[in-house]
């Protein structure tokens, strides 16, 4: 039995919650990260840039599987130094300046750490009165106030702070008792604290699996590049783990697995995504189907790098994504046992063990005609005259 350690999964995600990791300023967590993949018994990978591959072995190679999460969050970086010495700000990934407002944050430059708030340019109702109101949303239409005595560009250039600095924003986490937890970037640290507790679960029971299993981090999917260059040949299928968004039009939620079936990049691999959805219910695991319009992951960069895997997405659901979030300890945990029932599930798809094979053991996806049942003439006679 395969049981998830909910108290080291909250841990996890507290622990990685309070290390500031903007795509670009990333060393930090990616150290952390690996430390703990360690600590749990693997021996993990870095490419040049940061990326962790862990690869725990199976009783086979080819036609690994592969979880993967990301470890970079939103943030912004300095554009400008401004006449009043304070920041102008680009954002680092797509979220909008309207969750910015009123951020705390760390200025991370070369000569040491500052701390700082991001303000709208019309901050105060004393001064501006309505203005404060109807002042438009938009990086335009903020600044970053520094927490140092400097009132010009060049008293803030003499502290060190330059154009390029990142911007890491204070995530104010808040784990609740009743299971919900309050922050920003739970995309993706909840998804890493996923994974590591399903790799516990494993090593705990020393659980055996029909492949190798790669647990992929990755260090810029906010920007786009994520699983690009870390899939390797021996992977034949990809899970990735990300949130899924709770808002009107959607069908994902804080509870159980959201399943994704397509995203913005198209849909996901009807097999995989099959088999997971198979495991649910096979295992009694709340869950829901769910595709996401305006949305792409590390699955997406793996399949437009030119990597042949199959790839499938599950998400915790979480509301306000990209902004001030919140997600379900129910959804979190869930997630964990999927992902633990499914690296020990036998595979059905032997052909991919061969990057190339023939025809021979290739899928099949269901054709034939749904049977219906049949309608009896007298109640369909009655439902017309109804109509009538």
């Amino acid at each position: 039995m395969l049981k998830i350690d909910e108290a080291y999964l909250a841990r996890q995600l507290h622990n990685l919650l309070s290390i500031n990791s903007p795509t670009g300023y990333t060393d930090q967590v990616v150290r952390y990260c690996s430390e703990e993949l360690e600590r749990l018994g693997l021996t993990p990978e870095l490419t040049r840039r940061g990326a962790i591959r862990a690869v725990r072995q199976g009783s086979r190679r080819r036609g690994a599987r592969a979880i993967i999460t990301h470890l970079d969050t939103l943030g912004a970086q300095v554009k400008m130094v401004k006449d009043n010495g304070r920041l102008e700000l680009v954002p680092i990934g797509n979220w909008s300046a309207r969750f910015a407002e009123g951020a705390r944050v760390t200025i991370y430059t070369e000569q040491g750490a500052y701390r700082g708030t991001i303000l709208p340019l019309k901050a105060s109702g004393h001064t501006f009165n309505e203005g404060v109101d109807t002042l438009p949303v938009g990086w335009d239409f903020i600044e970053l106030r520094i927490d140092a005595l400097t009132k010009n560009r060049e008293e803030t250039h003499a502290l060190g702070i330059d154009v390029g600095d990142f911007v890491a924003v204070d995530p104010q986490p808040e784990f609740l008792d009743n299971g919900y937890i309050n922050s920003r970037h739970l995309d993706d640290k909840a998804g890493v604290a996923i994974a590591l507790a399903a790799i516990k679960a494993l090593e705990d029971e020393k659980a055996t699996t029909p492949v190798d299993i790669h647990w992929l981090f990755t260090i810029a999917e906010e920007v786009g590049v994520g699983a690009a260059s870390i899939v390797t040949p021996e992977i034949a299928s990809m899970v990735t783990i990300d949130n899924g968004t709770t808002a009107p039009g959607q069908n994902s939620s804080e509870f159980g697995v959201t399943i994704a079936m397509a995203d913005q990049a198209g849909p996901f691999d009807y097999h995989l995504t099959r088999k997971l959805v198979d495991l649910c219910r096979e295992n009694g695991l709340q869950y829901q189907k769910d595709i996401f319009r305006y949305y792409r992951s590390d699955s997406a960069s793996a399949i437009e790098a030119g990597h042949d895997v199959r790839t499938a997405l599950v998400a915790f659901g979480i509301d306000a994504s990209h902004g001030y979030e919140r997600i379900h300890v129910h959804a979190l945990i869930s997630i964990a046992e999927l992902i633990a029932r499914y690296v020990v599930s036998p595979l059905e798809i032997e052909r991919d063990v061969s990057e190339v094979s023939s025809l021979e053991g290739f899928t099949e996806q269901p054709m034939e005609e749904a049977e219906q049942p049949e309608f009896d003439p007298e109640i369909i006679h009655v439902h017309s005259d109804d109509q009538r």
